[in-house]
């Protein structure tokens, strides 16, 4: 993890800004330079900022605050982002960060997917540098924001129909059948979601749990690779977001790390429902290449869904993780 003081400086100047821009699309500027920073690219962070700067939108203005009686009103207003960034910031300046994410998890947990499941992206970025390194203020700040953003776009799926499933993870991903209509965000698309594989519904063990779900990851990002161009940039959720969980798991309670499993497993199966090809295809990476030249050509590219998913890729770190991952960057529109 960084070490120089980049990362913090990104963080605070980012802080100014909002979590979404137009109302509806997300920053990712603050997943994106802790990606960098994790692996070694601190002295790129500001440079690639610099391009991303137009993307940014000031930050929202206040409404009421969130209090402990009032705050189950508040949940899922987009309105209200401010709000909780604030009660959030008052939270982890009260209480140790660990105590917050544990006591607020099991909330938000049901309301993953509001956001295009980003705001759960974002936490596990946040988290992961909490676990690496020193409790900074600016990385406190940037759990508040997350757990903000996530409380602010909170929405639940409910009434999904249990359907036939299968044993691994890539056979129940493949299970999942693709939606009627193809037209239309990820909101709507979500809506025409109706029923899903069973997949890990009898797991019970904490240890069971970080293990399917670690195998759910692999399974999500391989699969990109064959199945990315269905829609390049929201398929990368479908590895992202259940890595995310996977990050936060070290940092909860063992007992929520069950339900953790369930709630990424119907929000990757969802992400490849929503967004199937007619077809797969056959992809092979252009000659061997190291996890180091993979993240310097996604850092080169600098879409901030190529710079997260070659993220999630390393974690993987398999050969059909990185040809994921270069698959990415070869359908992608690169940041300029």
């Amino acid at each position: 993890m960084d070490t120089t003081g980049t990362l913090d400086e990104a963080l605070q100047r980012l802080h100014r800004s909002g979590p979404e821009r137009f109302g509806r699309l997300t920053n990712h500027a603050p997943m994106a330079v802790e990606a960098l920073a994790a692996h070694g690219q601190a002295s790129a962070v500001h440079r690639w900022l610099e391009l991303y700067t137009r993307k940014l939108e000031e930050f929202p203005g206040r409404v009421e605050p969130v209090t402990d009686a009032n705050w189950p009103a508040a949940l899922g207003d987009p309105r209200r982002a401010a709000d909780w960034i604030d009660h959030f910031e008052r939270e982890l300046a009260e209480h140790p960060w660990r105590e917050v994410l544990a006591r607020w998890w099991p909330r938000l947990l049901p309301g993953l997917y509001g956001g295009s499941t980003h705001p759960v992206i974002r936490v596990g970025h946040a988290t992961r540098t909490l676990l690496s390194g020193e409790s900074t203020g600016p990385r406190l700040a940037e759990l508040a924001h997350g757990l903000g953003y996530w409380a602010a776009r909170h929405r639940t799926v409910a009434d999904l129909a249990a359907l036939p499933g299968a044993d691994s993870a890539a056979a129940a991903l493949d299970a999942a059948p693709p939606i009627a209509g193809r037209d239309g965000g990820f909101a709507d698309r979500l809506g025409q979601v109706r029923g899903l594989p069973v997949w890990a519904a009898g797991v019970t063990d904490p240890g069971e749990a970080q293990r399917r779900l670690t195998e759910l990851v692999r399974a999500a990002t391989h699969r990109y690779a064959t199945h990315g161009h269905g829609e390049e940039t929201m398929l990368v959720h479908a590895a992202t977001a259940p890595n995310a969980v996977l990050r936060t798991l070290p940092a909860l309670p063992r007992a929520l790390w069950v339900p953790s499993l369930r709630a990424a497993w119907t929000a990757s199966a969802a992400v490849t429902a929503m967004y199937a090809p007619d077809a797969p295809v056959a992809y092979l990476p252009p000659g061997a290449v190291t996890p180091e030249e993979v993240f310097e050509r996604a850092l080169a590219h600098g879409d901030e869904h190529v710079i997260k998913l070659t993220d999630t890729a390393l974690d993987v770190g398999d050969e059909p993780a990185l040809a994921a991952a270069l698959r990415s960057i070869e359908l992608s529109e690169p940041l300029r």
